[in-house]
């Protein structure tokens, strides 16, 4: 299974959950967010690399801790030379190899966020409790449906007591929505490269994120019935 996972605006905490579900979903997880990446830098060739056809995407993977992750260039010029539309011809290999691959997008809703979409075969919603936020979240639920992308599981990040927005946002997307309350133990995971569950196994986040592996995993489930329903005679 390919999963995107976006939200329009930046800051959200779009890379934290990335991080986090690929841990909880034993997937690989792609940085491709290819002018401002946000997981961790490998030492050897890069998505950059990969996009521009200079090394193959199984041979980028690198395992960070506990999580397989295809790490993003840093360079403009590598940005600049990357191929947007060979995306979807990374994340085949990567899900033949992994079973699951999860692709931590950009921000806005550039062509980077369409091709990425596109490529596809779920998208998780990543927003926070605020205006901006919600709206471009729901700018996003847009695009993915209109590149025929089903929406499996929202996260209503950052939040404080935000059940009647997740709520509210539950009814607007409909998809799942799952809250994950502002927490030191997310930010201090994250600064080093940790899955909460790895830094913090005790820390509520850890719960929080299950819940949302598992409105991803019985997404998954459901998918892979409607295609065995779709080939059958």
């Amino acid at each position: 299974m390919i999963l995107a996972v976006c939200g329009g605006k930046g800051g959200v905490g779009k890379s934290t959950v990335s991080l986090n579900l690929a841990r909880e979903l034993d997937a690989v997880v792609v940085d491709a967010d290819l002018t401002t990446p946000d997981l961790p830098w490998g030492r050897g060739p890069d998505l950059h690399d990969v996009l521009a056809g200079r090394a193959s995407p199984v041979d980028a993977v690198e395992r960070v801790g506990t999580v397989d992750v295809l790490p993003c260039g840093r360079t403009l010029a590598g940005a600049r030379a990357a191929d947007l539309e060979r995306i979807a011809d990374i994340v085949g290999p990567l899900d033949r190899r992994y079973g699951r691959v999860l692709l931590d997008c950009p921000a806005g809703m550039g062509a980077d966020v369409g091709s990425q979409l596109f490529s596809a075969d779920a998208a998780v919603l990543v927003t926070v409790p605020t205006r901006a936020g919600l709206s471009s979240a729901l700018r996003t639920r847009q695009l993915a449906r209109a590149l025929e992308t089903p929406v499996v599981s929202a996260v209503l990040n950052k939040s404080a007591g935000g059940e009647v927005i997740a709520n509210r946002f539950e009814r607007a997307i409909g998809a799942p929505t799952v809250t994950i309350e502002r927490h030191g133990d997310a930010a201090r995971a994250q600064r080093t490269w940790q899955p909460v569950r790895d830094a913090y196994p005790d820390s509520p986040v850890v719960e929080a994120f299950e819940t949302v592996a598992e409105t991803i995993t019985d997404a998954e489930r459901e998918l892979k019935s409607r295609r065995v329903s779709v080939r059958s005679p």
